[in-house]
């Protein structure tokens, strides 16, 4: 099989699916006859083809997708003009904590924000399949330890937590907040292409991904609200790992 034909053939796998696919998967369209180096380094050629085009390829944790790129979000935003839900500002620092910190616990996240953290933030976290338990803290009580999801990773657009940014001085702390002020605000959704994520989801994500290496220096102004008036419509959820 030449070059083109096996390019065309990923191609059209990877816009058909509605889920990333990883490079193992990929070689079952060959029966396996291709390695995984060859089949990478036709990705990298495919992705160098979609260069400028509308749509973009990447590799997210899941493995590979076709998305949209940014610019085009404001045109497709026309397409679903009804307002996404609304997520609160303790869900987002919430997520944000347990993305840079994981694997932590509940009490490890209180502490951080000086705030009791409502139970619902984290089932809803966990329901947007963005965090979710993945052990217990051999301490007294022995409570949950909570990290991202690769759905999270995903949604994200990010291979690994080692492509999360990093804010050290005040001022990128301080224009964190902005961003997570605006993260809040209803916006259109836009039709990414990616499969169940909205716009709403993604800027919530990444909005947390502005969030500090170190979560115990974020700016003391964040203001010390009860999260007991959260509401369902202020929904959220996290994972973390790779895969090629």
């Amino acid at each position: 099989m030449n070059t083109a034909d096996a390019k065309r053939i990923l191609e059209t796998a990877l816009i058909c699916s509605t889920q990333p696919l990883p490079v193992r998967e990929l070689r079952s369209l060959f029966d396996d006859e291709l390695g995984a180096d060859t089949v990478k380094s036709l990705l990298l050629e495919l992705q160098n083809d979609w260069a400028q085009r509308g749509l973009e390829l990447v590799r997210v944790a899941s493995g590979w997708r076709f998305q949209s790129r940014p610019e085009m979000r404001d045109h497709l935003d026309r397409l679903h003009p009804e307002k996404p839900p609304r997520y609160t500002r303790a869900a987002l620092e919430t997520l944000a904590i347990i993305a840079y910190r994981q694997p932590v616990t509940r009490g490890d996240m209180e502490d951080i924000r000086g705030v009791t953290i409502n139970s619902l933030i984290l089932k809803q976290l966990e329901d947007r399949n963005w965090v979710e338990v993945i052990g217990h803290k051999e301490t007294v009580g022995r409570p949950a330890l909570y990290a991202t999801t690769r759905q999270f990773l995903d949604d994200l657009g990010l291979a690994s937590l080692d492509q999360l940014p990093m804010i050290e001085t005040p001022s990128q702390q301080g224009a964190l907040l902005d961003a997570l002020e605006e993260a809040v605000a209803p916006v259109a959704p836009s039709p990414e292409a990616v499969p169940g994520t909205d716009a709403a989801d993604r800027d919530v994500v990444e909005a947390a991904a502005m969030v500090s290496a170190e979560p115990t220096q974020l700016p003391e102004s964040i203001p010390a609200e009860t999260d007991a008036s959260l509401t369902e419509a202020d929904a959220v959820h996290v994972t973390s790992g790779s895969e090629t």
